[in-house]
C-alpha cells in the first residue's frame, strides 16, 4: 500500500517538474485565418458541385470550434452535423477519418465519445509544422467522394498552408 501511495505521490508531483521556471508562461498557437478557411471551404464545395452533389462543409480550428460552415442548397440538414464531426475527428487524431475506420474495437471505444465520427470525409489541416484544424464534408453518396472534395479544397490552399511556417 505504501508503495502504491508513493507512486501516486510521485506521479502527482511530475507536472510540477514540467512547469518549472524554464517553461514559458504562454504558448504560441498558429491559427488558420478566416480568409484561408473560407477559401478552403468554398473550393471544397465547388469540387463537390463539379461531381454533381450537394454537401455541407465544415472547417474547424485547432480547438475544434467551427470556423466556416457552408451547406449547399439541397444538402440535408444532417450534413451540417456530420461534416462538423468529421472535421473535429480528423483534427483530433491528425489523420484522415477514412484511415480511422476499423481502428477502434469494443463497445466502449473512442467512437462512443460525443462529436467523434469514424467515417470517410474528414481531413486534418496542417501547415508550418502545426495542426491548424480539420475539414469535414458530408452529403456525397460515399465518404470517399466527401474526402475527394475535401482534398481538392486543401489543394486549393496548399500554398498558403505551406507558407504558414515562414
Amino acid at each position: 500500500m505504501r508503495l502504491v501511495l508513493g507512486v501516486i505521490a510521485a506521479l502527482a508531483a511530475a507536472p510540477a517538474v514540467a512547469a518549472s521556471a524554464e517553461a514559458p508562461a504562454t504558448v504560441a498557437i498558429q491559427r488558420l485565418s478566416l480568409d484561408v478557411a473560407l477559401k478552403l471551404a468554398r473550393a471544397t464545395l465547388d469540387a463537390c458541385r463539379k461531381e454533381g452533389v450537394n454537401v455541407a462543409v465544415t472547417v474547424v480550428d485547432r480547438g475544434g470550434h467551427p470556423q466556416v460552415v457552408l451547406r449547399d442548397t439541397l444538402a440535408m440538414d444532417l450534413t451540417v452535423t456530420v461534416s462538423r464531426h468529421k472535421a473535429y475527428t480528423a483534427m483530433s487524431f491528425n489523420a484522415p477519418t477514412s484511415q480511422l475506420e476499423g481502428r477502434f474495437k469494443g463497445s466502449y471505444s473512442v467512437p462512443k465519445v460525443d462529436g467523434v465520427i469514424i467515417a470517410a470525409g474528414g481531413l486534418p489541416i496542417a501547415g508550418g509544422g502545426a495542426i491548424l484544424g480539420g475539414i469535414g464534408v458530408s452529403g456525397a453518396p460515399s465518404g470517399e467522394l466527401d474526402e475527394k472534395c475535401a482534398r481538392a479544397g486543401l489543394d486549393a490552399v496548399a500554398f498558403e498552408l505551406e507558407a504558414a511556417g515562414s
